[in-house]
């Protein structure tokens, strides 16, 4: 259910209830680089799109026009030790360089340390936020968010005035990994939140990291037990553009300049003129929702394939793609 709205107990609350939302969605909304989107329109992000309950609205704010870019979680401790956060810095980092947008959720420890390390080398960092957008928590990161604004973006399934209730951010952790093509989790003990948003990539057919940590480490517990559970093992960036290699550009920010591999070519093929869902498109090829994800983004971005409302793609214009291949 659309956490915007609630259950009050007679049908005249309910309606001062909704109007008092409207009346404070309107003000924000009044507010500069600030959208509501709504599940079926065509700007609504694709791999959000995907999962098995993404919200009926998004609040955006900042400087995302698009989400055609690849995307990569990051999220950890919010107690980490010196060495988990400088490698979630770096990490983050090295991905903003391949062109990477790098998504967490805004706590302090690994998830600011991957925000800083994004914008460090230039590149776009997305925030996802467990209140409404006119609250920023932790108030620690009241700075941080306002850079966040300028460079990337802060997001919430949340209507404005939601305050901070714990049950939430388990919610939220669902949007960290649904707007990434991966997770990777950096230092977490073994009932950190991080499982939590990594469980939901499981779940959502995307991948899943983990950054492995000493035996003896609290922290290294979480990590090491999805290691032990098939994530796959990350040292470097490179660990993880290879596992996405499908759809990253070589090299920072080249990604119009990609040529189609005979995977998105076998994909293609299943895409007709005639708006298909992402779901027949899995089962005609067999790919996973990850495959798929990740290759659309691709062929849109060259401008091969196009999304329409409701999570449905069509192909633009056979003639030109041929002229294209």
């Amino acid at each position: 259910m659309d956490s915007c709205f609630r259950s009050p107990s007679s049908q005249s609350s309910h309606r001062a209830l909704t109007l008092q939302s409207a009346e404070r969605d309107n003000v924000w909304l009044s507010g500069r680089d600030r959208s509501i989107v709504g599940l079926n329109e065509a700007s609504y992000p694709f791999l959000l799109s995907q999962i098995p309950d993404p919200p009926l609205r998004l609040y955006v704010e900042g400087q995302v026009s698009d989400w055609l870019r690849p995307a990569v979680a990051v999220v950890g401790s919010r107690n980490p030790t010196a060495a988990g956060e400088e490698f979630a810095f770096h990490l983050a980092h090295g991905l903003a360089e391949h062109g990477i947008v790098v998504v967490s959720g805004l706590a302090l420890g690994i998830d600011s340390a991957a925000h800083k390390g994004a914008m460090a080398a230039g590149g776009m960092t997305i925030a996802v936020c467990g209140t409404g957008l006119d609250i920023v928590y932790p108030r620690q990161n009241r700075t941080l968010a306002d850079q966040i604004r300028t460079t990337g973006g802060l997001v919430s399934e949340f209507c404005i005035g939601t305050g901070v209730r714990a049950h939430h951010f388990p919610r939220r952790n669902r949007l960290i990994s649904g707007l990434a093509l991966g997770t990777v989790v950096v230092e977490a003990g073994r009932r950190s939140g991080s499982l939590i948003t990594a469980r939901h990539a499981a779940e959502q057919g995307r991948e899943v990291f983990a950054v492995p940590g000493p035996v003896f480490s609290p922290l290294s517990r979480g990590p090491n037990a999805l290691i032990r559970d098939g994530a796959r093992l990350v040292e470097s960036v490179s660990d993880i553009t290879e596992e996405l290699s499908l759809i990253l550009p070589r090299g920072r920010n080249k990604a119009m300049t990609t040529e189609l591999s005979l995977q998105p070519m076998g994909l293609l093929a299943a895409i007709g003129e005639v708006p298909t869902p992402v779901n027949q498109l899995i089962d005609r090829t067999g790919l996973t929702v990850a495959e798929v994800s990740s290759m659309l983004i691709t062929m849109e971005l060259e401008g091969v394939v196009t999304r329409v409302g409701g999570g449905f793609i069509r192909r633009v214009v056979t003639s030109q793609i041929q002229d294209d291949v």
